[in-house]
């Protein structure tokens, strides 16, 4: 398949997990791909590879301009890069939740403003934004990381309505429990891995963890020029987490 044959796609958080999946399917695709991470270097070879921290004004919008001036514009942003909390609400301090949120939710915005005037141009313009299955059902333990996942949902929808009369698409994947190196922390960091990863397979009716190539289909699915009256959407990855009830 090369349906994304001269478009150009910026990835956010590019550089491993759902991200690197993700760049990597989207050049097989036919895609021009930038990665954008603060750890550029270890982006998947072939791609351009931009240091920028999404959480900085300045250099969102200089990564931005930068991959539109190397690859010749903008038709695609997936808006990856996150990061994880954990406990209840009474957990996290003040400067917490406004990091997470500020990767999570601000984050978003800061590279979604920066590319619209490119996106503008583009014939097959469309953002996908990580979203997650915890924006849906509460999950014990996760308190801060489910508030900044239902802000991209109702983002993702906000942005979806304001775009629409130009043209751009606005979609967002929701995973599941995914097979990533921030899982992979937090199982290595409980008091028994082996019953905490027992437990994570059991919430998801499949029975095991989605994996990252799972993530990256969906999103490309969202993504192609062949999904063209697709927006508004967010697509469930979760194994059926949200929706089945099979016990």
């Amino acid at each position: 398949m090369n349906e994304f044959q001269g478009l150009v796609a910026v990835v956010t958080g590019g550089a491993g997990g759902i991200g690197a999946a993700t760049a990597t399917l989207l050049h097989h695709r036919g895609a021009r791909v930038a990665v954008l991470d603060r750890e550029a270097g270890k982006a998947p070879a072939g791609l351009l590879a931009l240091d920028c921290d999404i959480t900085d004004t300045a250099a969102v919008d200089r990564a931005v301009a930068g991959v539109a001036e190397q690859l010749g514009g903008i038709d695609i942003v997936v808006n990856n890069a996150g990061i994880g909390a954990t406990g209840d609400v009474g957990a996290n301090d003040d400067a917490e939740w406004a990091r997470v949120l500020d990767v999570n939710v601000t984050g978003i915005a800061r590279v979604s403003r920066a590319a619209l005037p490119h996106l503008r141009g583009s014939s097959s313009p469309v953002i996908v934004n990580m979203c997650s299955a915890v924006a849906f059902v509460g999950v014990r333990q996760r308190a801060l990381y489910s508030a900044s996942k239902g802000a991209v949902l109702a983002l993702t929808l906000a942005m979806a309505a304001d775009h629409v009369a130009e043209g751009i698409r606005v979609n967002a994947v929701a995973p599941g429990t995914t097979d990533t190196p921030w899982v992979g922390r937090l199982l290595g960091a409980a008091e028994d891995p082996a019953a905490a990863a027992a437990a994570l397979r059991a919430r998801q009716p499949l029975g095991r963890l989605v994996t990252a190539d799972e993530i990256a289909h969906a999103v490309a699915s969202l993504a192609s020029p062949l999904a063209a009256s697709t927006t508004g959407a967010i697509l469930r990855v979760d194994g059926g987490m949200t929706s089945l009830r099979v016990q």
